[in-house]
C-alpha cells in the first residue's frame, strides 16, 4: 500500500530544499542552513528510547511504521554524514545507515535529492567510540565508515577495521581513553567539508552533543506505544547529563506533523542555559 501524505499541524518559516516531486508530496518543505547537526529519534509515549539488550530498539518501539522509516531515509538523505555512538552500532549489528537501506521503495528520489545537493551518493557514517571496542566485521564498517576516537581507542583498534575506513584521533584530553571532547570531533568533520551532520544516537553521544550546546535541532517521532520500564535499563533521548532543574534546554518547536497516530516533530535546542 503506498504511503500517504503527512498531516501538517504546524511548521515554522524554515529553509526549504528542493525536493524531488515524491518526497515533497508525501513530505511537505524541508530544508536546513548549513553548517547544521540534528537528531533523530523515536520515542514511546512514556519517553523510551532503547530497549536495554534488545538490539534495533528504534524499529521495535515505531513498530516499523512506514512514515517513521521514511523520514528516517529523508533525513539521511539530506546529510553529508551520519554520527553514531559505538553504542548503537553493537545494537544494529545488520544496518546500514543509508536513505535507502531504511526507505527501499524510495531509494532512487533520495539519490536525486542528494545529486541535487551536491552530496555523495550516500551520507558518510561516522561512529564514536572512546573505548575503540567496536565489531570489525559489521557490514556498515565494511562499506567504510570514519571511525572517531581516542588514543588510547586507536591503540585497541590497531589494524582491525577494513581499509575503506579512516581511524581519526581527536582531542588532547581524550589520551585516557575515557572519553571523547565532541567539540573536536564536530570541528574536525567540520573541516573534512561535512556540515549537514545527522546524528542518531545513541542518548549518551546527544547528551554529549546537547552538553557542549552542539545540536542545533531534533526530530523526534513519538511512536503510540507505551514501553514500560522493570529491571532491564531503558534510556530516554538524553542520557549522561543533568539539565534541569539548573539549566534545561527550552526547545522551540518548529513543526509538528502527523501520520496515523504518531506524531512527527521538529525542534530548534539552542545550548543550555550557564549553570546557575
Amino acid at each position: 500500500m503506498a504511503l500517504a501524505p503527512f498531516e501538517v499541524l504546524f511548521e515554522a518559516d524554515l529553509p526549504a530544499y528542493k525536493l524531488p516531486v515524491d518526497l515533497q508530496h508525501l513530505y511537505g518543505r524541508l530544508g536546513f542552513p548549513s553548517p547544521v547537526l540534528y537528531s533523530n529519534f523515536v520515542s514511546s509515549v512514556d519517553g523510551v528510547v532503547t530497549l536495554g539488550s534488545t538490539p534495533s530498539a528504534g524499529s521495535v518501539i515505531s513498530g516499523k511504521h512506514p512514515a517513521d522509516r521514511f523520514l528516517m531515509g529523508l533525513l539521511r538523505a539530506c546529510a553529508d554524514a551520519v554520527v553514531i555512538g559505538a553504542g548503537t552500532l553493537r545494537a544494529t549489528p545488520g544496518h546500514l545507515w543509508t536513505p535507502g537501506h531504511v526507505y527501499p521503495d524510495l531509494a532512487t528520489e533520495f539519490t536525486v535529492l542528494r545529486s541535487n545537493l551536491g552530496r555523495s551518493t550516500e551520507p558518510k557514517l561516522v561512529v564514536v567510540t572512546a573505548s575503540g571496542k567496536i565489531d570489525a566485521s559489521h557490514p556498515a564498517l565494511v562499506k567504510g565508515a570514519i571511525v572517531m576516537t581516542t588514543a588510547a581507542g586507536a591503540k585497541a583498534i590497531g589494524s582491525r577495521l577494513p581499509k575503506r575506513c579512516d581511524v581519526v584521533t581527536v582531542g588532547k584530553s581524550s589520551s585516557s581513553g575515557k572519553s571523547i571532547d565532541v567539540s573536536d570531533a564536530i570541528h574536525e568533520l567540520h573541516s573534512r567539508g561535512l556540515k549537514v551532520l545527522l546524528t542518531e544516537g545513541g542518548p549518551h553521544l546527544v547528551g554529549q552533543l546537547i552538553d557542549k550546546g552542539l545540536l542545533d535541532e531534533a526530530f523526534l517521532t513519538i511512536s503510540p506505544v507505551v514501553a514500560g520500564r522493570a529491571a532491564d535499563s531503558r534510556l530516554g533521548m538524553v542520557e549522561g547529563v543533568e539539565l534541569l532543574p539548573k539549566r534545561g534546554v527550552w526547545s522551540t518547536l518548529l513543526s509538528a506533523r502527523r501520520h496515523g497516530g504518531y506524531l512527527f516533530l521538529r525542534y530548534r535546542t539552542p545550548a543550555p542555559a550557564a549553570r546557575a
